[in-house]
């Protein structure tokens, strides 16, 4: 009888554990499958005319390869963000003579996959001098992997985001841009890991500029209200990173 009653615990407790999973599976399920889509008809209009094709890699990345590239860029995308909705502006970089590979991350969290800029230079020899950036999310996962690499990468672009990683005694060259709008970037934050970015990072407040308008995915939950329009900001922002890339070559 004892041990009868000692089965149906087990019983139970076994089928209580599986619920707990199963409830733990969906509400995983339900937040990675909550993001935001890159917003294709805007790009397409944004993109018309572009002089530099993009390609889709077999693993998913996006990559912008000009004829002669003067350098290169590996970006990573902000977090919960279709990596796609960064296309316009690796496109207005292409432009400007540089290579740009789009890292498609899993389940859109760069989190999940610091170091994907690995091997990727070696794909691409003829790019001398290399740089790695990233929006929000993408932008702190992109400085952390940078800490380990820097001696293979020139500098570092941070698109309203902050490194948590000490790179204040390294020669790289940084750019750090927010908007002035933004309502998701951490300021505290922000403020206080400035102190790990090297004493010559150049930082610009995009007047206007919100969060969400460095991708085109439309409006961001809690963001601020930009008066300055996405392609506005976006034209802007590569405008900057060409600047930099050019001045440290």
């Amino acid at each position: 009888m004892n041990f009868l009653k000692r089965k149906s615990k087990l019983t139970k407790a076994a089928a209580l554990l599986l619920a707990v999973f199963i409830l733990i599976g969906a509400a995983c399920a339900l937040y990675l499958g909550d993001y935001y889509r890159a917003d294709t008809d805007a790009i397409a209009v944004f993109t018309e005319g572009s002089t530099v094709e993009m390609q889709i890699a077999e693993n998913g990345n996006l990559l912008w390869v000009p004829e002669q590239p003067s350098a290169g860029l590996i970006f990573y995308p902000g977090g919960k963000v279709d990596h796609a909705a960064y296309a316009p502006l690796m496109s207005e970089l292409s432009h400007r003579g540089i290579l740009c590979v789009l890292v498609q991350m899993p389940f859109r969290l760069a989190v999940l996959d610091m170091d994907a800029a690995e091997g990727i230079q070696e794909q691409y020899p003829q790019v001398e001098t290399w740089y790695i950036g990233g929006h929000s999310l993408g932008g702190s996962m992109a400085a952390s992997y940078l800490e380990g690499s820097t001696d293979v990468f020139a500098g570092l672009i941070l698109l309203g985001s902050y490194s948590t990683a000490d790179l204040s005694e390294t020669e790289l060259s940084v750019l750090s841009i927010y908007g002035s709008e933004d309502q998701v970037l951490n300021r505290e934050k922000y403020q206080q890991y400035k102190v790990n970015l090297p004493e010559n990072t150049v930082e610009i407040v995009l007047d206007g500029g919100c969060h969400a308008w460095f991708g085109m995915y439309g409006p961001q939950e809690g963001d601020g209200i930009p008066s300055i329009t996405n392609e506005e900001q976006l034209k802007r922002t590569a405008e900057a990173i060409a600047a930099l890339i050019e001045e440290a070559s």
